[in-house]
């Protein structure tokens, strides 16, 4: 049974589009069955990623060029197994939409740990600003999906 696990961001068109890529891709390559998908606290729904996270991702080998944002509902809350947020305040957004339990800060769950930090917003930056929330992305989300490929290792317990 696939897991779905979903990015959170303001827009939608920068930090979650690209961890979704990220994600997706690593899981795919680890033979993972994970469902990834993004979406955004103020999106616009529609809106393509930004240019410099296209950039970006096409500089990491991914393609954003159909990704189009998406605004957080409880009907994604729902469906979403696990929900990482990139700071404090989308993670409080996907909680008051029921998501208590499954909502976490995304370097918090990368580290197993009760603190983290948020993921820089680039929005309106230079394209170095994107690049450094990338490099950050390409350290916390293959930490993300060994926790998660560790976790379907281990059998559960009763």
């Amino acid at each position: 049974m696939s897991r779905h696990v979903l990015f959170v961001c303001t827009g939608n068109t920068c930090r979650s589009p690209l961890a979704e890529a990220m994600a997706r891709s690593l899981a795919a390559a680890r033979g993972l069955d994970l469902i990834v998908s993004s979406a955004g606290t103020s999106a616009s729904p529609g809106a393509p990623a930004s240019d410099a996270s296209i950039l970006v991702g096409l500089e990491r080998k991914l393609d954003l060029s159909t990704h189009r944002a998406r605004l957080l509902t409880r009907a994604l809350v729902d469906e979403a197994a696990l929900i990482l947020g990139m700071a404090a305040h989308h993670v409080a957004a996907a909680r008051a939409l029921g998501g208590e339990g499954k909502v976490f800060l995304l370097t918090e769950y990368a580290a197993n740990a009760a603190t983290g930090r948020a993921i820089h917003d680039p929005f309106g930056e230079a394209l170095e600003s994107y690049r450094r929330m990338a490099d950050d992305l390409d350290v916390e989300i293959p930490r993300i999906i060994s926790r998660l490929a560790s976790e379907r290792a281990t059998p559960e317990r009763s």
